[in-house]
């Protein structure tokens, strides 16, 4: 299992949009995370800052969010908060949140 932290910006106009759409995630992209193989799966806000946790538990990362990039359901879920965030300057090329390092962990 690798653990996974991430940070993206969200525009203060869009906050309470964004907060309401993610009270009631759409069944379709909770299907398709799990299948992915990402679990205990959170996303915190801290002001304009979000952070997102969660845990792979599969073998092949890229694969898996590859898969879940190219379903259907997804890809309206993001065209609906794609433009509510705003990604951080230091993401790498081809990151939209932007993969933090762990520092400090104890189960």
């Amino acid at each position: 299992m690798q653990r996974f932290g991430q940070v993206i910006g969200l525009r203060p106009e869009d906050a309470a949009e964004y907060i309401r759409l993610h009270a009631d995630v759409w069944p379709g992209v909770l299907a398709k995370i799990e299948a992915c193989n990402m679990r205990n799966y959170s996303i915190f806000r801290y002001k304009d800052l979000l952070f997102a946790y969660f845990e792979y538990i599969g073998d092949d990362y890229e694969a898996d969010m590859a898969e879940i990039a190219a379903d259907e359901t997804t890809q309206e879920w993001w065209a609906l908060c794609g433009p509510m965030q705003q990604p951080v300057p230091e993401r790498a090329d081809g990151e939209w949140w932007h993969t933090i390092e762990e520092v400090f962990h104890v189960d």
